[in-house]
């Protein structure tokens, strides 16, 4: 059967139990055991980016919550930095020695300033793309977090 698609979704949360099935979710897409429009024959289509979309929060980052993973074009980025602009989201941008490093500084990041109460967190739609260090200039990886925010700060 020849088949892709071009979003998965999995409920899950931030438990070592839930971080183990997103891991296994990643590692299914990039092994092309689940064959996501972004990858054809073990590359990266060009044009399409991955992103991890997280809703339908239970509550917080403590509950669960729904992780998409879906192929996007640079419009879709470009929605994303205007409504940065606009003050619904706040853009998180961290590097890092590799992809895990970067987005796991990326959300402490998140967490921290959520807990000063510095970001008011939406709970709505918030994204994630990373971007490993072949394709960065500086030869890192980059994580970019996108969150829901309540309020402007």
């Amino acid at each position: 059967m020849d088949y892709s698609f071009n979003k998965v979704t999995v409920r899950t949360d931030n438990s070592p139990k839930g971080m183990a099935k997103t891991d296994a979710l990643w590692a299914d897409i990039m092994s092309g055991k689940i064959p996501l429009d972004f990858m054809s024959n073990g590359m990266p289509v060009e044009g399409l980016s991955p992103v991890s979309e997280y809703s339908e929060y239970e509550n917080d980052e403590n509950g669960k919550f729904d992780l998409t993973i879906m192929c996007v074009t640079a419009e879709f980025f470009g929605e994303l930095e205007r409504r940065v602009l606009n003050g619904e989201y706040v853009k998180i941008d961290e590097s890092g020695a590799d992809i895990k490093e970067c987005a796991d500084k990326a959300w402490r990041k998140v967490w921290e300033m959520t807990a000063r109460g510095e970001l008011l967190r939406a709970y709505t739609r918030d994204y994630e793309s990373v971007v490993p260090p072949p394709y960065t200039k500086d030869g890192k990886a980059h994580c970019y977090l996108y969150i829901a925010v309540t309020a402007k700060r």
